[in-house]
């Protein structure tokens, strides 16, 4: 009977392994899955935001069109491209005097298609923060009008005026092109400005562009490689008509000028000071 006991009992001793070690394996394997699983989204922290430091912010201002390809004529017989080179050099000095020490004013040779290509290969190149473009308007060659200035022959409309903004859905910051662009078209309105209503109407055929933004004229334009070519931000202003002889003459005025500048300045400051 003894012997019988002991055999027992030593049958139950081996076995005991046999019971154990099971649930351990169970719970090292689960300790490996607990060790490699991912912590839940919800204990994630993003990353805190990269502040705008104006100093180091990279802005390039591309003054519109090329000395080559000059752009539109005004009513009086004015290039636009000196238009947007002397407009252009006064924003810059009033950025760089806001603080904004890393802007930089691009004027770009050559014919109309290989300039647009250098503008965009010259910003993707310096990694620019944002990039505008800087324009006068006309409007399409079958509402011009002929008159004489100065003895010579020229053309004109006084049918529309005032400012347009662009940005483009192709560009990889649309959100933040559009953001900027609200921002001066509020801008320019509260000084007393107006957009330029236009590019919404029927009547302007290939040269229509969706209004994203119907109170301060904010376009789409997803055709301009300047816009949707570019790594930033980007928004391209035509800063008033330069075929409308009235419009014309408030262009070349240095009041609407300097007007133009500060609301520039005001936008990029409330746009740095949000991201």
């Amino acid at each position: 009977m003894k012997n019988a006991w002991r055999i027992t009992a030593a049958l139950a001793v081996s076995l005991i392994p046999l019971l154990v070690l099971p649930g351990r394996h169970g719970e090292a394997v689960a300790a490996r899955k607990a060790a490699r699983a991912k912590p839940r989204p919800s204990s994630i922290k993003p990353p805190a935001p990269e502040r705008c430091d104006p100093r180091k912010f990279k802005i390039i201002l591309d003054v519109g069109h090329t000395s080559d390809a000059q752009g539109a004529t005004s009513a009086r017989n004015d290039v636009e491209f000196g238009f947007n080179l002397h407009l252009a050099r006064l924003i810059g000095e009033r950025l760089t005097s806001a603080g904004f020490a890393a802007t930089r004013v691009l004027v770009t040779e050559g014919n109309a298609r290989a300039s647009l290509l250098k503008r965009v290969g010259t910003a993707n190149a310096a990694h620019a923060d944002f990039f505008l473009s800087i324009h006068h308007d006309s409007v399409p060659d079958k509402m011009l009008e002929p008159w004489e200035f100065e003895g010579a022959k020229s053309y004109f409309s006084d049918r529309f005026s005032g400012h347009s903004l662009f940005v483009s859905e192709r560009n990889p910051r649309f959100a933040a092109s559009l953001v900027f662009a609200r921002l001066l078209g509020r801008e320019l309105k509260d000084k007393g400005l107006h957009y330029a209503t236009q590019y919404a109407l029927p009547l302007m055929g290939r040269y229509r562009h969706p209004l994203l933004d119907k109170d301060v004229g904010v376009y789409r334009y997803d055709g301009l490689v300047v816009l949707s070519q570019t790594r930033s931000a980007a928004v391209l202003l035509e800063a008033g008509s330069i075929i409308n002889r009235d419009e014309e003459m408030a262009m070349n005025s240095p009041e609407r000028q300097e007007l133009i500048a500060t609301a520039v300045v005001a936008a990029m400051r409330t746009y740095c000071e949000r991201r």
